[in-house]
Parts: structure tokens; C-alpha cells; sequence
């Protein structure tokens, strides 16, 4: 029978200290997981209304922090898309025109590079850093990475070459690695399984949001006349000056819901206790090779690595290209810029949607992330096969639909971090699905032929397609994989006693028995 948990009214209760240096209560040397600090072995009952209080002070705390975080690395790389209309593939020379051809043809694999290298950086950056903040206290890793990544930023506006730019856009992408993999431990650390789906969603819906939020502030830029500097080098100084002041706020992210400044000591017992059933842990710093050879070996990891490369592919194309596509169908500039509204309306509309769906609808998260599929190939068709006429609205309807690769996304990074168990395959796993997410957006770039723009970029449009229907076969397998395993553990009998007692271990869904998978 589990104990009644209540918090006291003076909220003194006493709570084992998860710094010290020495000592037993030294969880930061511990092989087991943080919450072990905090909570017995048997589980405690708590007050619902206790439990949302806490949930509310969380969410509070958290996701603003983190849709800001995340809008930044997403208008980071973005701006580039904007940057190349105000004259950036002039000034770098990030454009080629070959004058021997009749009539003479321009190639633009400079800017694919300077998209896709980006990315190369990032796919540098991803382990060390993820392991780096599990190891360490993760606020203060968090800070420093950040304000480092804000002032490389900054320095985008005194390059003056494209290599320069090359050179500036690796070491971008390895200090911004740090977010998203810190981002989806921190969700996975805080939030029951049910819960996770919604709040990945709130953060990563930031992509879209600033999608519009970026088009607005870059429009805005547009206008400037006349001054030092270029337009594109006054974006990246705003970008990298609110990068640097956001690092600073890192610095208060606390290393866990155990150590939370935020909650009070008896408000952190909830905090950690009501994680228990879903048998996901808190926060171990203790890295294990054995958790990283099951990670490695696991096909539930390859799955999703190879769902969220193919999802990606797209983002390359659009992030770097979008505006530059937009402005093929015979708008301006600036109307070009305007026209990521919809796109990015779509993406931050149907994230959210499918996030709230997913927490209150059982097993719905693979169903809904094959159901935004279709969208995004149809928006791909209809931009290809579609007449490119001045100010056709047909492509740029396509151009809409293709925001559903937001949902599509969101959805992967739930299914992939609500499904792993461990610390240390928690960190892998992240970086896993993130450096998929590289591999997408090195290929997408590399798609677009500006020598084929006449026939509409077909390799660009039919690749996308194709790897859409990889994401739907993937999905399926994920599926059957997935509920085969749990009607598998299901049917071997156990003990509640020692589903309590295993729950802050930080055993790994493989070898938690108590473990079970969300579809």
C-alpha cells in the first residue's frame, strides 16, 4: 500500500543535499540516479492538486526559457536565408556566374555549402556537448556554451570573404549543438511520458514561431538606407547580442528537479516522485559505456535516426533556400521574406495541435506523425509540377503545406525521447536524433540544381517526396516494433514493490522490465 504524501504547510521538510562534496548524499559520484537523493524506495501518493501546482510552477520556469533558446538556434541559421537577399551572396561571393555556357548559367554551391557546413559543425559538437552536460552542471555549461555561440555569431558581420563565412559557420553549428540535446533531457528529466509529447512540442514550436517572429524583424532590416554596415551584418549583431544576454538566464537552469531553486524542498519530492511510474529517471552524471552499447545496439535508435534524417532533408532545403525559392515564383525580396509567415503559421499551428493531442490521446503519436506526412509530399508536388507564372499562387500554396514538416519533426523527437530509459542513453539518443537531423540538413542543400530551375528543381522536389515515404515506412515498423515489445513485457507477471524500488536506478528501458513504450 503506498504512503500518503502530503507537503506541510511551513514547507520545512528536510532534503538531502545533492551538492556536497564528499559524503553520502554525494549523488553527483553516485551510479544511481539524482532522485535516489530525495525520495524512499516505495513510491508515495500524492496530492493531485500538490502535483499540478508543482507541474504549473515547471512549465512556468521552463518552457519560456526554452522556446527562446530554441527560436535562437533557429533564426541563427535561417537569417542566412535572408541575409543572401541583402546582399550577402554578393558581397562573399556566394554566387558564381559561368560566362562560357550560352546563355551564361549561375551556380549557387557556395551557399549550399555555407548552409550544409553549418551542420558538419553541429554533427562535431553533438557527443562532446551532450556528454558534457550530463557529466557537469548543466546551467553553467549551458551559459558558457551559449554566450560563446552568441559572439561567434556577432562575428559573422566582419567576414569578408566566403571562405571566412565557411570557416564562421562550422564553429556556429558545433557551440549550438549544446540546445537541442540539453533541451530533450531536460524535458525527459521533469515530465511523466504523457506530458512529454506536449512540452517537446512547446519548445520546438519555436522553429515556426520564429519563423514569423525572424521574417518580421528581418522585413524590418529591409528598411534600413544608407549607414557602416550592410543590412545582413546588422542581423547577425542583433542575433548574436540576444544570444549573449540569453546565455546569461542559462546560468539559473538548475541541474535537476532535485536541486530545483524554483520549487520548494518539499515541492522537489513531488516534483521527482511523480516521475516513478513512467520508470524514466531524473539525472545521473555518471556516464556508463554499458548504456552506451545498448543505445548503439538498439533498433528502436536507428529507427528514429533514419526517420528524423529523412524528415530533415526538407528544413535544409527551406531554411537556406526559401526565400531565394519564393522569390523564383515572381515576387520581390521582401514579399518573398513576407511568404515564410504561412509556412511558419502551419509548422507552429499543427506542433502544437499534435503535441496536445498526443498528451491526451493514448498511442496517437506515430499515427499523427504519418498523417503529416502527406501534407508536406503534396506540398512538394505541387510546387514541382505546378506553372511558376508571375506571382503563381499554386507554388507558394505548396510552399505552405510543406510546414507540415514541423509536426512531422516534433513528433519524432517525442517518440524518440519518451522511449529511452538510462542517463547516459538518454544523452546518446539525443544526440543520435540531432545528428540525423544533421545529415538532413547537409543533403537538402545539396539538392538544389540552380542550373535546373527551368524544370523546376526536380531532383529538390522528388527527393523530398521520397524521403517522406521513408518516413512513413519507418514509422510503421516503429510501430509493430514497439507494440510487440510491450504486449511482450505485459505478459510476465510483477511486483509493484519492485517496480518502486527500480524506478530511480537509472536502469534503461532495456533493462527495466517495469519500462513501457509510447506509440
Amino acid at each position: 500500500m503506498a504512503t500518503q504524501y502530503q507537503p506541510d504547510a511551513t514547507e520545512k521538510q528536510t532534503v538531502p543535499s545533492v551538492t556536497a562534496e564528499d559524503g553520502s548524499n554525494n549523488i553527483q559520484s553516485s551510479e544511481k540516479d539524482m532522485a535516489a537523493a530525495i525520495v524512499p524506495e516505495r513510491a508515495q501518493e500524492l496530492d493531485p492538486l500538490a502535483e499540478q501546482r508543482v507541474l504549473r510552477k515547471i512549465d512556468f520556469f521552463l518552457i519560456p526559457l526554452m522556446w527562446i533558446g530554441y527560436g535562437f538556434v533557429y533564426y541563427d541559421k535561417a537569417i542566412l536565408g535572408s541575409a543572401v537577399l541583402f546582399g550577402m551572396t554578393r558581397d562573399l561571393s556566394l554566387s558564381v556566374v559561368d560566362a562560357s555556357t550560352n546563355p551564361p548559367t549561375t551556380s549557387t554551391q557556395r551557399l549550399s555549402w555555407a548552409t550544409s557546413i553549418f551542420y558538419f559543425g553541429m554533427l562535431a559538437g553533438l557527443y562532446p556537448l551532450a556528454f558534457l552536460h550530463q557529466r557537469y552542471n548543466l546551467g553553467r555549461v549551458l551559459g558558457v556554451v551559449v554566450i560563446v555561440w552568441g559572439m561567434i555569431a556577432m562575428l559573422t558581420a566582419t567576414v569578408t570573404t566566403f571562405q571566412g563565412l565557411f570557416a564562421q559557420r562550422f564553429f556556429l553549428g558545433f557551440v549550438e549543438s549544446v540546445i537541442p540535446t540539453a533541451f530533450m533531457c531536460i524535458i525527459s528529466g521533469y515530465y511523466t511520458q504523457a506530458e512529454q509529447s506536449l512540452r517537446q512540442s512547446w519548445w520546438f514550436s519555436s522553429t515556426s514561431g520564429w519563423t514569423i517572429i525572424g521574417g518580421a524583424l528581418n522585413y524590418g532590416f529591409a528598411q534600413i538606407q544608407g549607414g557602416s554596415l550592410k543590412r545582413w551584418q546588422y542581423i547577425y549583431l542583433l542575433a548574436g547580442s540576444l544570444t549573449v544576454m540569453f546565455g546569461g538566464v542559462c546560468f539559473a537552469i538548475p541541474n535537476s528537479s532535485v536541486s530545483a531553486w524554483f520549487l520548494s524542498p518539499s515541492e522537489r519530492v513531488i516534483a521527482v516522485e511523480r516521475l516513478r511510474k513512467g520508470q524514466t529517471g531524473v539525472r545521473c552524471q555518471s556516464i556508463k559505456p554499458s548504456q552506451l552499447r545498448e543505445a548503439i545496439l538498439d533498433l528502436k535508435t536507428w529507427l528514429v535516426f533514419l526517420m528524423m534524417a529523412s524528415a530533415y532533408t526538407v528544413n535544409g532545403a527551406v531554411t537556406g533556400f526559401g526565400p531565394l525559392i519564393v522569390s523564383t515564383f515572381g515576387y520581390t525580396s521582401l514579399e518573398s521574406i513576407l511568404l515564410q509567415f504561412p509556412l511558419g503559421g502551419v509548422g507552429f499551428l499543427f506542433i502544437l495541435l499534435t503535441g496536445y493531442l498526443s498528451s491526451r490521446v493514448p498511442n496517437i503519436r506515430l499515427i499523427s506523425l504519418v498523417l503529416c506526412c502527406f501534407p508536406v509530399i503534396a506540398g512538394c508536388a505541387m510546387i514541382w509540377k505546378s506553372t511558376w507564372s508571375h506571382r503563381a499562387a499554386a507554388p507558394v500554396a505548396g510552399y505552405t503545406l510543406i510546414g507540415f514538416f514541423g509536426p512531422v519533426v516534433s513528433l519524432i523527437i517525442s517518440i524518440g525521447m519518451a522511449n529511452v530509459a538510462g542517463a547516459t542513453k538518454k544523452s546518446f539518443t539525443a544526440a543520435a536524433i540531432f545528428v540525423a537531423y544533421c545529415v538532413g540538413n547537409i543533403v537538402g542543400p545539396q539538392l538544389i540544381k540552380t542550373q535546373t530551375i527551368g524544370r523546376h528543381y526536380p531532383e529538390l522536389w522528388l527527393g523530398l517526396i521520397i524521403c517522406y515515404c521513408i518516413v512513413i515506412v519507418l514509422a510503421a515498423i516503429l510501430w509493430v516494433l514497439l507494440r510487440r515489445e510491450n504486449a511482450r513485457r505485459d505478459a510476465v507477471p510483477k511486483s509493484e514493490e519492485a517496480r518502486d524500488k527500480l524506478a530511480f536506478q537509472d536502469l534503461t528501458d532495456g533493462e527495466n522490465a517495469y519500462f513501457r513504450y509510447v506509440l
